[in-house]
């Protein structure tokens, strides 16, 4: 018998031949009253990163883009370095209580409860291969995993682990302001070759889109055709 991956409640399930066959009754998921919480974005997105724009006044929309983006893409040091970013989910109360559990409180599993919408966006992007937003050593060290290399993981691809990231102070405790302004604190590995590769990189969560853009800026700059992202939640 399963259980709710948050609130451990036991789930019921129809055993037939076909779901034993399959081990679909066995698949780890989130109860009825957990996924209605989750907030699903739809209707008009902003272009790029995702963002509901159904409750943005018309000044805060220029040519499908949230003012954010617009003015990311207005300067040409960040201009096209992330293509698009699909996320699934509003950052609301719910999912960041369940987002806290699963990257400070060490609840690996709770990834597996995303894995089916995460696989069904994943086809809607072109990509050669997958890489992960890095951890420095004390951060890995801390929680025990990566949870950008577990959300790859979780849909089935294999991480490649291009980038480095130096110690820095947590993305949580920075401002807006501090985390759009923060200095690179990514590095390409030694010996990778990203010529004309496509590139999909995993996170948690898009607040600003600064540590995605920061990401892909050195992808890009080693030669990547395109970066694009998903994320669990918009905040």
């Amino acid at each position: 018998m399963n259980n709710c991956l948050y609130c451990t409640y036991e789930l019921e399930s129809s055993i037939t031949w076909y779901t034993i066959l399959k081990r679909e009754s066995r698949e780890p998921q989130f109860c009825e009253e957990c996924t209605s919480r989750f907030e699903i974005i739809s209707g008009a997105r902003c272009k790029v990163c995702s963002r509901s724009l159904y409750h943005l006044e018309e000044q805060f929309v220029i040519d499908g883009l949230c003012l954010d983006c617009h003015r990311w893409e207005q300067n040409p040091e960040w201009q096209n370095v992330l293509s698009k970013n699909l996320s699934l989910y509003t950052y609301n109360e719910f999912l960041q209580d369940l987002i806290a559990r699963f990257k400070y409180r060490g609840d690996y599993i709770l990834i597996e409860g995303f894995k089916k919408m995460l696989l069904k966006v994943s086809t809607e992007l072109n990509f050669d291969i997958a890489v992960p937003i890095p951890l420095s050593s004390e951060r890995l060290f801390e929680r025990g995993f990566n949870q950008s290399e577990a959300g790859l993981v979780s849909m089935g691809l294999k991480p490649v682990h291009a980038l480095s990231r130096s110690h820095s102070e947590k993305q949580s405790k920075k401002t807006r302001q501090e985390r759009i302004h923060h200095e690179q604190i990514f590095l390409l590995v030694d010996g990778m070759d990203l010529k004309g590769k496509s590139v999909l990189i995993f996170d948690d969560i898009y607040t600003t889109g600064s540590t995605l853009r920061h990401a892909s800026r050195i992808l890009k700059e080693a030669g990547a055709e395109e970066v694009s992202s998903i994320t669990l939640a918009r905040g």
